[in-house]
């Protein structure tokens, strides 16, 4: 489900089609459903002929069935931009119908990760106000739907995101240990960035939590390994360049080799 992310309508298979209109539909949402799998029939082997259209069609209606993974496909692209006019406010209503419907779905279950992100998308746009759609500004909705990501879900992006609140006197308030915690939660999952200010705070210390420059070090050795190539790749190198310039030869040498055993165990998904 993360390789939703970035697509353009066009880069969306007949594939994807398929899997996204033949899961078992309640009753009620039976019509749309055949609808799209009709459409993905129809389409299935055209190739290149494919239409931006038609492959919309098919997702609007496997929306219309009450499918998460279409409604989260069209939801980004309504808010990119991508085959479609940039629509914030429609981009807003996708988002907003996942996390309604299914604000209870199993923390594990195969929606759990749309479900999550929708509502981490949802608190951003509370977070900004959305006028067009009635939205206010509401810090405190948009922290609310934040943590139930982050905590029923367990979502390492909104564990880290919460983490970062908590250095924010204007969000949650400066509280580096509990930043701390919250970083832990998402970097053990794999959080490249997440990793990289865990480590940094563990470097430094901070108030009730004793500087640990060895597994500071570590952390950001091993974000600055999952990070390369990514947009997040400068901010994370520079962390661990002042790190390493403050650092002895011997705990250098030690960070190090814990990152070579452990890195394997917080590889992510």
């Amino acid at each position: 489900m993360r390789t939703i992310r970035g697509h353009s309508l066009i880069s969306v298979t007949i594939a994807t089609v398929l899997a996204l209109s033949a899961s078992i539909m309640p009753v009620h949402a039976q019509t749309a459903a055949d609808a799209a799998l009709n459409m993905a029939n129809m389409l299935d082997g055209a190739g290149g002929g494919i239409s931006s259209s038609e492959l919309l069609a098919a997702l609007q209606n496997a929306a219309d069935a009450g499918q998460p993974m279409a409604m989260w496909q069209l939801g980004t692209m309504y808010e990119n931009g991508e085959g479609v006019a940039q629509d914030p406010v429609k981009a807003f209503g996708y988002f907003a119908q996942i996390a309604n419907q299914h604000a209870d779905a199993a923390p594990k279950g195969v929606e759990a990760d749309i479900v999550a992100r929708s509502f981490v998308k949802v608190g951003e746009y509370y977070k900004e106000g959305l006028p067009g759609a009635g939205i206010p500004a509401d810090a405190n909705r948009s922290h609310a739907l934040l943590l139930h990501a982050a905590t029923y879900f367990g979502d390492a992006d909104a564990q880290y995101r919460v983490g970062l609140l908590y250095l924010q006197k204007d969000e949650l308030g400066i509280n580096p240990l509990q930043s701390a915690r919250w970083f832990s939660l998402a970097a053990r999952k794999g959080h490249c960035p997440a990793q990289a200010q865990l480590g940094e705070l563990l470097f430094n210390g901070v108030e009730g939590l004793e500087a640990q420059p060895v597994e500071g070090l570590m952390w950001l050795t091993i974000a600055h390994e999952r990070c390369t190539g990514t947009s997040d790749a400068g901010w994370i190198d520079e962390k661990l360049d002042h790190a390493w310039g403050l650092s002895t030869l011997d705990e250098q040498t030690d960070a190090s080799a814990l990152a070579k055993t452990i890195a394997p165990q917080f590889a992510g998904f």
